[in-house]
């Protein structure tokens, strides 16, 4: 099957779209594009040790199950270059981690090398002192520069966000041949013909799991992405300036009620294993949740080839992005770790070209360092988008985590049967009440 989309503007060039260059902009990307970032952290960082012995065990802690194997292999290889370390991986499942990494690496207790979600997780840890600032070390320079802007805060790098991913929707090209669409679709009417035509054919069109809160949003980011009149758009949400009864988000709630007929049954209790497994089994055409599902879905048997289809809810002329990339897995080393040149030396090891194409290829996920070439056939068959009209993910820009789920919560409303109106109604008054 032909690429799904058409080529536009390369990465660069996209990124002076935000209305910023390179790094100026994406270190502003963790309170969103367009916004301002923290002045710094409420907390004082320890100066990073980056020098001293690399010995001691190394607690890594992050939320990436799915990627334990390959990582040990890492690991192994570390230890064979550094026999005096070792490090052992703390693993917690993704929404788990969102709300107790925090708890659990103050004080080094775990996690002398941690990872972070970009937006309110990093933001949090960044303010309570945790992470030791790699600005003026050498890793730093391992990365793309204007990928890595989500692990700055106050002209600051605390952080490295190691992988790329696109947060929109995977396609079963099959199916997608089967159903008699050979490109992406460019318009709102396109996407719902193509759902049309997947039903046709019997498949679950679009599986969405609409049960599980770290999920069921990544939907979203697609769908606001042209209707909304600001690249910052959650930033403005949050801040009260723009509204989820506004029109613009009114519209995108009906289009999730159109979208209704074409899920799985009892989306809105659907897990992200179950739906998953469903397209894994080749029983549906899109997968509503990212290119960081690629090896789940692998490991799992599918055998088709993958692409990924964005919804573009505007006419093709109204358009001003093909679809949604994010940078995260934010690495850090604890400020308070006894084994800080043992984590940094591990890090470092992480960012090597040849270590981050081993953790790539093995794990379907693109990655910041510089001068990685991939083997995977998934990751160059979703390549394409390195260099197209991407925008930054947009659910991140909310650092406040009880009004980012009052908005997504609106959509499993809307998709459970709720008015539009009456959804986006209740969640205003959520934001307001978390504003106050």
């Amino acid at each position: 099957m032909p690429s799904l989309s058409t080529p536009s503007l390369d990465r660069r060039s996209v990124f002076r779209l935000f209305g910023a260059a390179g790094l100026g902009l994406a270190a502003a990307a963790c309170a969103g594009p367009g916004g301002t970032a923290s002045s710094g952290a409420s907390g004082s960082p320890s100066a990073l040790a980056t020098s001293g012995a690399v010995k001691g065990e190394v607690s890594f802690a992050h939320w990436r199950a799915e990627d334990k194997a390959v990582l040990a292999e890492l690991v192994k290889a570390f230890v064979k270059k550094h026999p005096d370390a070792s490090v052992t991986q703390d693993i917690s499942p993704s929404a788990d981690y969102q709300s107790t990494a925090l708890r659990r690496i103050q004080g080094s207790k775990t996690g002398d090398l941690f990872t972070a979600f970009r937006g309110a997780q990093f933001e949090q840890i960044v303010k309570a002192g945790v992470y030791a600032p790699l600005t003026g070390t050498d890793v730093v320079g391992a990365y793309q520069a204007d990928l890595i802007g989500p692990g700055a805060s106050g002209g600051v790098q605390y952080g490295l966000p190691y992988q790329l991913v696109f947060n929109m929707p995977l396609a079963n090209t099959d199916a997608l041949d089967k159903a008699g669409h050979t490109g992406a679709p460019r318009d709102w009417d396109g996407f719902l013909q193509l759902l049309d035509d997947l039903k046709a054919k019997r498949y679950t069109p679009l599986a969405w799991p609409g049960g599980d809160t770290a999920n069921a949003g990544q939907l979203l980011n697609a769908m606001v992405m042209n209707n909304a009149p600001d690249d910052d758009m959650f930033t403005k949400i949050e801040s009260g300036t723009y509204k989820v009864t506004d029109d613009w988000f009114l519209t995108t709630l009906k289009q999730y009620a159109e979208l209704t007929p074409y899920l799985q049954a009892r989306a809105t209790g659907s897990t992200t294993d179950a739906v998953t497994q469903l397209f894994a089994q080749g029983k549906a055409g899109l997968l509503a949740t990212g290119s960081f599902q690629m090896a789940g879905v692998r490991a799992l048997g599918a055998r088709f080839p993958l692409d990924l289809v964005a919804p573009v809810t505007t006419t093709a002329a109204e358009a001003k992005y093909e679809g949604v990339f994010n940078t995260t897995f934010i690495l850090g080393v604890n400020s308070a770790s006894k084994a800080q040149p043992a984590a940094l030396a591990f890090l470092e090891f992480l960012s090597d070209p040849a270590n981050a194409a081993a953790y790539a290829d093995g794990t379907g996920q693109h990655v910041t360092v510089e001068g990685v070439d991939y083997t995977n056939a998934d990751l160059k068959a979703v390549s394409p988008w390195l260099k197209r009209k991407t925008v930054l993910a947009p659910r991140f820009q909310f650092l406040n985590l009880d009004i980012r789920s009052a908005v997504e919560n609106a959509t499993v409303a809307v998709v459970g049967g709720k008015k539009p109106e009456q959804a986006a109604e209740e969640a205003q008054r959520v934001i307001d009440q978390k504003r106050a």
